[in-house]
């Protein structure tokens, strides 16, 4: 027995078998650097095994696996991140969001014990926490292509299957033109103009539209754009503005410029809170009450902007744009999550009721609708 209490057996090489008590650990040099690994045995004919494979990588070159009992879920999840930030697959925020969820419940377990029971065990408390099916599978999905992930660099053994939950059905909320008049009319000027924005091109309110600074319109060239990074899916977009919304953005601007020579200072957003003092000029957060309010006295209570999405994806669809140019305006990444959005109102249904009487009885009624598509 050495000085050190460890139990020492003859060297193989340049490796060595001792034990710890009665598990036994390896020593070998990589690289002109020592080793220690405990092999989880307390059998030297096992221990013996995995000391002759270390060995054997190191004379060919071969990378040092680690034991795949010993990876944990911090050391996969903080692989998953490097992984996010080199290839830019996912956006660093949103997979923040969801990592934040899954660290709380996951941090301390080794990588290899996660299977389906766990991933129901988790579902069950984000349900219990009033989080959605919908939102509980994005998460669900981080995690497999965290396990994916330690599959393919060979620390993981088994990818284990986790199942999904089953979701509502998309929201079918939206606007008839009317409907989102009676609306933009009741919200401040600055307002008017976000919503337009968004009504006419999809955009996300809080993390697009309100997050817009001035360099980011080209009034003379005709474009608004979205920065690389700064959208939900890390896609940069530039869209070409229609006449009356270029011409409610130039006025949005003079009001800027209004409140930059009255406040003396550079003020560089599109959307700063024009008004109050604590504020003043600082970029716009958020203005729930104000939409609710206008929502409510416009009789459409219960709206939510976001409906100014799916409304500006249906209008597209009437209007003949390829989905090919219109997920590139909306920001959507995939056309299957596009054809979500593309709902069909009841007065669309109406009109090709008409059009298909028209066609039956061989006249040339035609009611209003031109959609190319029913909503999936």
């Amino acid at each position: 027995m050495s000085s050190d209490g460890k139990t020492a057996t003859k060297g193989r090489g340049a490796g060595m078998l001792y034990q710890r008590g009665r598990v036994w650990w390896i020593k070998y040099y990589a690289n002109g650097r020592p080793v220690y690994e405990s092999t989880g045995t307390d059998k030297e004919t096992l221990a013996r095994r995995v000391l002759n494979d270390r060995l054997g990588r190191v004379a060919t070159g071969q990378p040092i696996l680690p034991r795949l009992d010993r990876v944990t879920y911090r050391e996969a999840a903080a692989a998953l991140r490097d992984h996010y930030s080199v290839t830019g697959a996912r956006n660093l925020t949103e997979a923040e969001y969801r990592l934040a969820h899954l660290d709380r419940f996951f941090a301390h377990r080794r990588l290899a014990t996660i299977g389906p029971a766990d991933a129901e065990q988790y579902a069950l408390v984000r349900q219990r926490a009033k989080a959605s099916n919908g939102t509980i599978n994005r998460e669900l999905a981080v995690l497999g292509r965290m396990l994916k992930l330690a599959y393919e660099h060979g620390k993981l053994a088994r990818l284990p299957i986790l199942r999904k939950l089953e979701e509502a059905a998309p929201r079918q909320g939206f606007f008839e033109a009317p409907q989102f008049e009676a609306v933009r009319r009741r919200l401040p000027a600055d307002l008017q103009v976000a919503v337009s924005v968004a009504y006419t091109f999809g955009w996300r309110m809080q993390s697009e539209v309100l997050r817009l600074e001035r360099r980011q319109l080209d009034l003379e060239a005709g474009t608004l754009r979205l920065d690389p990074g700064r959208t939900k899916n890390g896609d940069g977009r530039v869209v070409v503005l229609t006449a009356e919304l270029k011409a409610r953005l130039a006025e949005q601007l003079a009001r800027v410029d209004a409140l930059q020579k009255r406040t003396g200072r550079i003020i560089p957003y599109l959307f700063p809170y024009l008004t109050g003092k604590r504020r003043l000029g600082e970029r716009r957060r958020d203005f729930r009450k104000a939409w609710a309010t206008a929502c409510r006295c416009a009789g459409v209570a219960g709206r939510l902007r976001h409906d100014l999405r799916r409304t500006a994806v249906r209008n597209m669809e009437q209007a003949g744009v390829p989905r090919s140019v219109a997920t590139k305006l909306t920001g959507h990444r995939t056309e299957a999550v596009y054809r979500r959005y593309a709902i069909v109102s009841p007065a669309d249904l109406q009109a090709a009721a008409v059009r298909l009487d028209g066609y039956n009885h061989g006249d040339s009624r035609r009611g209003r609708l031109e959609t190319r598509s029913v909503s999936m």
